[in-house]
């Protein structure tokens, strides 16, 4: 990761989102990640509470630098090839945004989309109404659909949690039986979770107790994983593991874009 325009502490925390997210990516697909001008929390924070979403502070300039890196792929690199597109948290809520406009306006370039997994931020029920040309994963094979989940322990549901990336009418698919209603899947079906050594950069798969249940009231996926909720309750509630949201399902992602991509090459045959 090489830039003039960012500090070593900044490409330093670029390499670790990379470790624990898009190198789920890497065994099944060339990676291509653009920099992007992103909103701060704090101001995602005072969006959220005044407008009840953030997607005010993404229509601008992050997601001007976002589309225009794709256009830059598409017009220079993809070659005609299909393609996965991913992103996490604030990346995720901008590919929502580019999944309704953006590709609405580019067809051509969105059917040869494999999936595109929008991970930790609401894909709602009134996205697809509103949008008719996308479709809501319904199992682990299908293409040309869109992945999400985000998780969260039982004191969120309890609590009922207001969380900045929870939209109404949120949809989740389990990550480990690929089901979108309340069928329980125990942390023995969970093909490992990725940890890390923060003080190291190691990471090992390993098994945490990672289960898996979609809260369909709340478009989440609960879990019971041995694993540390994220910091900041207010703003994720008081048992979210967002920063984990690729981690504790590692080698399940890892595991699906292969299936997903198969499917995909199966049907131009």
């Amino acid at each position: 990761f090489r830039s003039t325009l960012h500090p070593p502490e900044v490409l330093e925390g670029i390499g670790i989102e990379h470790a624990i997210k898009s190198s789920a990516f890497e065994p099944s697909t060339n990676l291509f990640i653009p920099f992007y001008r992103q909103a701060g929390m704090l101001l995602e924070a005072v969006t959220w509470k005044e407008h009840g979403c953030i997607d005010p502070v993404l229509t601008g300039m992050p997601y001007a630098d976002i589309t225009a890196a794709l256009d830059y792929y598409f017009e220079h690199l993809n070659g005609g090839r299909p393609f996965v597109i991913a992103g996490h948290s604030q990346g995720a809520a901008i590919l929502r945004l580019v999944l309704k406009g953006y590709f609405k306006q580019h067809p051509d370039r969105y059917r040869r989309m494999v999936a595109a997994y929008a991970i930790g931020f609401s894909i709602t029920k009134d996205d697809l109404e509103a949008c008719p040309h996308l479709k809501f994963a319904t199992g682990e094979s299908d293409t040309g659909v869109i992945v999400s989940w985000h998780v969260e322990g039982p004191k969120n549901v309890e609590c009922n949690a207001p969380t900045a990336a929870l939209l109404p009418n949120g949809i989740a698919i389990n990550p480990i039986n690929w089901k979108r209603d309340d069928t329980y899947a125990p942390a023995s079906k969970n093909l490992g979770s990725l940890v890390m050594d923060y003080d190291t950069g190691a990471t090992a798969i390993r098994d945490i107790g990672a289960d898996a249940q979609v809260c369909v009231e709340r478009g989440t996926v609960v879990t019971h994983a041995a694993a540390v909720p994220n910091e900041m309750p207010e703003f994720a509630g008081p048992e979210s593991y967002h920063q984990d949201d690729y981690s504790i399902y590692f080698n399940n992602v890892v595991d699906n874009v292969a299936k997903r991509i198969e499917a995909y090459k199966n049907q131009q045959q």
